[in-house]
């Protein structure tokens, strides 16, 4: 027989764990009747099935596919990432032995707060903030310390003053580019600011970019540019460690992310990746790389996804002015996955999210992300996995689900 208690013989650390809500959420949505916007999934239509295909065959031709890779990643990959991090930046030339790929981002900010953040350590994040980050740096028992953010990205000047009266992180955690859950950007003002602080301070700054290259194109601005966010924080500090990842852009599948850092963090890092896993897949880090190496083909399904990614985004708007009005202030998405909107009035979202489950839609309530009583009225809602048409019907369901939730009050 098992013991009985609770937590039998388990290390201190796990009486804090605790499951993402949204995780927790997908489970409940996974019903055929429900249209779900509660999850980041990128959309599944849009992921290129017949490539992946044709890059899993080649690199099967590659002896190396089969075998376990180094640590840090397979060369030929880190290769391709370092040339697109390069360019990213600017034309800035990114090192390869700067570059780790890690078993999707998530692992990388796991690996990272082990590397950099000691048990009661501070690290300032967003707030609202992306769970997946409150939930590492919980784990790592850091004392964590939100900042707003606005339409401009994390309030810079707050964390001056605060870091003027005495605060001293040793990391500050952003979303940069089109916020999970605000989809907002940091503008280039804010980006040199916080580099700035890091400089001066002596924090690192984790640049968390998975959505970076989703920035939303029309006809007239697919192919220019046009939209595209400003050049990284990395851009402006030695002191800035820059993820990003495969998932979005190609296949949550593929289990690539990456990572660039200083030397002395890739190596440190790369040390507690060998207590964790080893090494990542050689298959799908060589069919990555197959992809990525294919400029000419990545940058035309870029273009599709980002004008797909519009198109929807301006459906689930566009359908949120014309059920709620100003009864409901909706962000204007520039990129990335996700819309965030906030009840006029004292609609509470946790409760109404019981409410249109039974009506066949699903949110993220904005309390996932930031417990201030500001964002009990607030709701995070995902545009990418749902066609146009889709996503109205969905509109039109959250809306008789915020209809008789007033009717039973």
């Amino acid at each position: 027989m098992f013991p009985s208690h609770p937590n039998p013989g388990l290390a201190r650390r796990a009486d804090s764990l605790s499951s993402s809500a949204i995780r927790d959420l997908l489970a409940l949505t996974a019903r055929e009747d429900v249209i779900s916007l509660a999850g980041g999934l990128p959309a599944t239509d849009l992921i290129p099935v017949e490539r992946l295909a044709a890059a899993a065959e080649a690199a099967l031709r590659t002896p190396d596919a089969v075998q376990y890779c180094e640590t840090r990643g397979h060369g030929t990959l880190r290769s391709v990432l370092a040339a697109r991090e390069s360019a990213v930046r600017g034309g800035a030339a990114v090192p390869v032995e700067t570059v780790v790929v890690t078993h999707g981002s998530q692992q990388a900010l796991t690996l990272l707060a082990q590397a950099l953040v000691d048990p009661g350590a501070v690290v300032v994040v967003d707030e609202p903030a992306y769970t997946g980050a409150l939930q590492v740096f919980s784990i790592a028992e850091a004392q964590i310390v939100a900042i707003p953010i606005d339409a401009d990205g994390m309030d810079t000047v707050e964390l001056e003053r605060r870091l003027r009266a005495g605060l001293r992180p040793a990391v500050v955690h952003t979303v940069a580019n089109f916020h999970n859950p605000r989809g907002v950007t940091m503008s280039d003002g804010r980006r040199r600011h916080l580099a700035a602080l890091a400089e001066r301070f002596g924090f690192w700054v984790i640049e968390d970019d998975p959505y970076g290259e989703i920035w939303f194109a029309t006809e007239n601005s697919a192919t220019s540019g046009a939209g595209a966010p400003p050049l990284p924080i990395a851009c402006h500090s030695d002191r800035v460690i820059r993820l990003s990842s495969a998932s979005k852009i190609l296949a949550p599948t593929l289990r690539v992310g990456w990572f660039v850092a200083p030397p002395a963090v890739c190596a440190a890092v790369e040390l507690l990746k060998q207590g964790a896993d080893l090494c990542g897949s050689s298959m799908t880090q060589l069919m990555t790389a197959h992809m990525l190496a294919d400029t000419a083909w990545t940058d035309t399904h870029l273009a599709t996804l980002r004008h797909q990614y519009y198109c929807r985004a301006t459906a689930l708007t566009a359908a949120l002015a014309t059920e709620f009005g100003q009864r409901l202030t909706v962000s204007r998405p520039a990129g990335g996955m996700f819309a965030w909107a906030t009840f006029e009035d004292e609609t509470d979202t946790s409760e109404l999210l019981g409410v249109a489950l039974d009506h066949g839609v699903a949110f993220v309530p904005g309390t996932a992300f930031a417990a201030a009583e500001q964002y009990r009225h607030s709701l995070r809602l995902s545009f990418a996995g749902s066609t146009p048409p889709l996503l109205t019907d969905a509109v039109q369901r959250l809306g008789s689900a915020h209809s008789a939730l007033a009717y039973a009050h």
